[in-house]
């Protein structure tokens, strides 16, 4: 396995980002204001994302802020799921009687690198009502152990693969 999938990447996504802030002062500078002012710093900065973006493919490597995007796509399947995962875990919690049906089960990933799985096994952990128990010794497979196996299982693979997409577009 890789240590870390979009490594090779990540030189050239950091010399977009320089060369979007190197953009964004030489506008201040053209400009000769007698102070700094942050709307013109921020005016060359979105000047230089559009300058950096028609010259990315020179680059080898996608435009940086898809990056950004796909991080922030990441950060809000997490908060959509932690908070579906706590409405199931307290509807649990709230009923008269427990009829949940507790167990483990493995699954396998679609995910290479021991980064992106680390990623998606700390994800699933902090979601109420499932942990990741043990990892496998090739890194495809992970032992769930999940509170209700009977309702949950189908919402939890669901889960998963909505991860493991997520996390492919930010490593990749």
């Amino acid at each position: 396995m890789n240590k870390f999938a979009g490594d090779e990447g990540f030189g050239a996504t950091a010399a977009q980002f320089l060369l979007n802030l190197f953009i964004a002062f030489l506008w201040m500078l053209l400009l000769d204001e007698d102070q700094f002012r942050a709307t013109t710093f921020i005016a060359g900065f979105i000047v230089g994302i559009f300058i950096v973006f028609f010259m990315h493919r020179f680059f080898g490597t996608q435009f940086y802020l898809r990056k950004l995007f796909a991080i922030i796509k990441l950060i809000l399947i997490f908060i959509r799921e932690l908070i579906m995962s706590s409405m199931s875990v307290i509807t649990q919690i709230l009923s008269p009687t427990l009829k949940i049906r507790p167990g483990i089960f493995r699954y396998d990933t679609i995910l290479e690198s021991d980064v992106e799985v680390t990623m998606l096994s700390l994800l699933l952990t902090l979601t109420p009502g499932s942990v990741v128990m043990e990892v496998t010794e090739d890194g495809q497979g992970l032992y769930i152990h999940a509170m209700d196996l009977d309702t949950s299982k189908e919402a939890l693979i669901s889960q998963l693969k909505n991860f493991e997409k997520a996390i492919m577009e930010v490593t990749r």
